[in-house]
């Protein structure tokens, strides 16, 4: 005769209902960030990643989702004007950050200068990735506003596109980045 296991249904004295009940998700959290400019308060599971906090929880879906492994770069977002993975990031690590989304980059209703170049320059196709080259390029520019090509390039390594080549999306935030740095001369 084998031996019970203490994880054999069977041996539990709860039986089945013992296994539901530690397969119920842990209670939600409290937690304040500043979004896209704005202070915000949002309930979630602590063991949700950014990628689904900003998803699922705050329904902004300009934030992809991609690979899950943090190979894509489509989820790319900035937290303290820093790029990273939101399908790796515990959202609980981001508490009482900053953290901007693609939809946090248009302010009062005009474009960002990359947006205007990547829609100059057909640097989308699909559209998937760009929203993570978007973030990487806006967090470049804001501590290199004349960014070489081959700086450009190692700033958006981690942001893959199936669609475009990288041609025109490197063109895109050269464009922008000349025209934000005429526009801060004048």
């Amino acid at each position: 005769m084998r031996e019970k296991s203490p994880y054999d249904l069977r041996a539990s004295a709860r039986g089945i209902y013992g296994f539901f009940e530690m397969m119920t998700a842990p209670p939600k959290i409290l937690a304040k960030f500043r979004l896209n400019g704005d202070e915000i308060e949002c309930a979630f599971h602590p063991n949700k990643t950014l990628l689904e906090v900003l998803r699922e929880d705050l329904g902004l879906t300009g934030t992809k989702h991609g690979c899950e492994m943090g190979h894509c770069g489509a989820c790319t977002v900035l937290v303290a004007g820093e790029p990273v993975l939101s399908c790796l990031t515990l959202a609980l690590e981001c508490e009482g950050s900053e953290i901007e989304t693609v939809e946090g980059l248009a302010r009062g209703g005009n474009l960002h200068p990359l947006q205007h170049a990547f829609t100059t320059c057909g640097a989308a196709q699909c559209g998937y990735c760009t929203p993570g080259f978007l973030l990487s390029a806006a967090a470049l520019l804001q501590v290199n506003d004349q960014p070489s090509n081959a700086e450009i390039k190692e700033a958006l390594a981690g942001n893959l596109c199936r669609c475009t080549g990288y041609t025109k999306i490197i063109e895109a935030v050269a464009l922008a980045a000349e025209r934000m740095h005429e526009s801060s001369d004048a």
